[in-house]
């Protein structure tokens, strides 16, 4: 199979798998539970799906990136939270429960947002020539998103059992997509890499610890607790840069437009561990707030 085939098929599909694995480890009870803390989830969604573009559209205009550049952070800001952000929220002691919720919601939402933010910033940055999400990819981009989890979560409610089973190996699989995608598209392009990460580097650190910081902050400032801060900060930070590099590299058939999240995808794991550090170096635990 030569490279175009397997970044066109092949990588959708283990997108899909990856989102499949998602839904398994999903039930109709996290959705519920948006009404038991309808605050911080709002808080979350909000800073994730609104304030998060626009701060990656200040960052664009401040570093005047090249079009295709300034279109794969827009892409990357609008991608949804990953799940890896529950693995981070556990180890620093967060509400794992709200990151489930958030993620669950937030994977709905990229369905309809991730184009929608996407198609704005091909259009602004004037890149219609090279790219586009028209309606049939649009089409794509649902179906490799939002299906597989659906078909997961009917699959948990038949076979909890086998939900169980799978969710160890489809976490290890969705790690080693994320590395062989991102080594991938930094690979291909290593003639300009070095360009590359020179002019994104330092932008998606910045974007990174932006977003940790919002989440965390916006949190604590609407009276939520040190737990749900922390799920808060995980979530918003920590993107599913898979979703952001097959769109890119499979439905716009563009590396460029795949580098800022390949770039982000290491960055946000070391940063992301330094943040946790911080926001509970010496804290004892709080107890939980009651649910607004």
């Amino acid at each position: 199979m030569n490279d175009s085939a397997l970044i066109t098929i092949g990588l959708p599909i283990a997108l899909a798998i990856i989102m499949f694995g998602l839904g398994l480890s999903l039930t109709p009870g996290d959705f519920a539970r948006v009404a038991r803390s309808p605050r911080a989830v709002v808080v979350a969604l909000v800073t994730q799906v609104v304030v998060l573009p626009l701060v990656a559209f200040g960052l664009v205009k401040l570093f005047d990136l090249d079009p295709l550049l300034a279109v794969g952070v827009m892409l990357l800001a609008a991608s949804p939270g990953g799940t890896t952000a529950n693995l981070f929220s556990h180890l620093f002691r967060g509400d794992v429960a709200l990151n489930v919720t958030l993620t669950a919601i937030n994977s709905v939402l990229a369905a309809v947002t991730l184009p929608l933010i996407t198609n704005l910033a091909i259009a602004h940055f004037d890149a219609e020539g090279e790219l586009g999400l028209q309606f049939a990819k649009v089409v794509q981009v649902v179906a490799i998103v939002l299906v597989p989890v659906a078909v997961g979560m009917v699959v948990r409610q038949r076979s909890e059992a086998f939900a169980a089973r799978a969710d160890k190996p489809v976490r290890i699989f969705s790690i080693v997509v994320l590395v062989i995608v991102s080594l991938g598209a930094l690979l291909g392009e290593r003639e300009n890499v070095v360009g590359y990460v020179e002019q994104v580097g330092l932008l998606t650190a910045l974007f990174c610890l932006a977003s940790l910081s919002l989440g965390y902050t916006a949190a604590r400032v609407m009276q939520l607790d040190q737990r749900q801060a922390v799920a808060c900060s995980m979530e918003v930070g920590i993107h599913n840069t898979t979703i952001a590099l097959t769109i890119a590299l499979s439905v716009l058939d563009s590396v460029e437009v795949a580098i800022p999240s390949a770039v982000y995808s290491i960055v946000m794991y070391l940063l992301a561990t330094a943040f946790g550090f911080a926001i509970t170096r010496g804290r004892r635990e709080e107890p939980a707030l009651t649910p607004r």
